[in-house]
């Protein structure tokens, strides 16, 4: 009995684990670039109810059965399917189509990876401008580098095309052509296992591997940016709501284990001898 109370405990820390995980996605419902995540579950050791023992000759006994100790949650997972494109109109929003990640630059420094395509100009303190995100992380080129133009140009003439070129406008004839700079769209061999910091951002980790250039490995399919368009997130409202109630209902079943086992102890208690 006490191992069932046990037993109960564990599926319902499971299962509130699981619900808070579908109230985040829930939240994130409107998050440019947000990316679903699922818990996966993992059982616990089982125990055997009879011990090893032989017959009267020295054959093994079978095992009657096994019990279990309850479940846990392993680990919180996140799906990288492809989101909704939707069109904004914005001149420096940009959505990818494919498998890359932009890379910004963070307050201290360091790289995060973001799907999150909404990028307005910011003015630096020398002048210049760049790309930044809502947040004010910075957008990198492939060496790495915050991009940044002069702060004195027209910035209507300033476009992005399609593999992530910045193009400026022609001198002499007025028509934009591809700079040097390029944006520096990252991919992953294991994008299971980017460490998920605040909304859409992500920082690569020994088990995603290290960060891959799509302008560095022809190996990689190249991914399509797509201008004055956002990607939107890829958690859908129903399925959540289902597993919700999937939650819901099995937390439930845990809790009453316990009550059942919590019964059980009483009524063995209140037996005289």
């Amino acid at each position: 009995m006490m191992r069932a109370l046990w037993t109960g405990a564990s599926g319902m820390i499971a299962q509130q684990t699981s619900l808070d995980n579908i109230a985040n996605n829930l939240s994130n419902v409107n998050t440019t670039g947000y990316k679903k995540e699922s818990a996966v579950f993992q059982s616990l050791l089982y125990s055997k109810l009879q011990r090893k023992t032989t017959n009267n000759e020295g054959d093994p006994k079978p095992v009657i059965g096994q019990v279990g100790s309850g479940v846990r949650v392993a680990s919180i997972i996140s799906n990288f399917d492809q989101g909704p494109v939707n069109e904004t109109g914005n001149a420096f929003d940009m959505a990818i189509d494919g498998n890359g990640f932009f890379p910004v630059r963070m307050g201290d420094g360091t790289t995060a990876y973001t799907r999150n395509g909404s990028f307005t100009l910011a003015r630096n303190t020398d002048g210049t401008l760049s790309l930044a995100n809502p947040d004010g992380y910075q957008l990198l080129d492939t060496n790495g580098n915050v991009i940044r133009f002069d702060g004195a140009m027209d910035t209507s003439k300033i476009s992005i095309d399609s593999v992530g070129y910045i193009c400026l406008p022609n001198a002499e004839t007025g028509l934009a052509e591809p700079t040097n700079t390029r944006i520096g769209i990252a991919q992953f061999n294991n994008p299971a296992g980017l460490l998920r910091m605040s909304g859409s951002l992500f920082q690569e980790s020994d088990a995603s591997g290290a960060a891959r250039l799509e302008s560095e490995n022809p190996v990689l399919k190249t991914s399509r940016i797509l201008t004055k368009y956002l990607e939107a997130s890829n958690v859908h409202t129903a399925d959540e709501i289902v597993d919700l109630i999937v939650t819901q209902r099995a937390y439930e079943m845990n809790s009453k284990v316990i009550t059942a086992s919590d019964e059980m102890l009483q009524q063995a208690n209140n037996l005289r001898g």
